[in-house]
């Protein structure tokens, strides 16, 4: 396993990171913006006012986009077992 190989599969394990974890931070980040903008219109300045609403949206986010996420998990982890035989040379 040469070095180009380490950091070709830690490139990959990254983009698969921030593929399977991008449908939850995005749709959090535009319900916490949006009730951001919310609070400053209306001036009321609760902390707490925006906690509930994005783990709300986060769990439906979970549950909508779990078989895309396991999909894009299970593919990498096929593909890093079937390529185990071709690093242990």
């Amino acid at each position: 396993m040469s070095y180009g190989d380490v950091i070709a599969i830690g490139q990959q394990a990254i983009l698969v990171a921030l593929l399977a974890a991008a449908p939850v931070l995005i749709l959090s980040m535009i319900v916490g913006l949006t009730i951001s903008i919310f609070q400053a219109v209306t001036q009321i300045q609760e902390p707490t006012l925006a906690f509930i609403p994005k783990i709300v949206v986060s769990a439906l986010a979970l549950l909508f986009f779990a078989p895309f996420i396991l999909a894009l998990l299970t593919d990498f982890a096929a593909r890093m077992f079937s390529s185990i035989s071709t690093f242990a040379k």
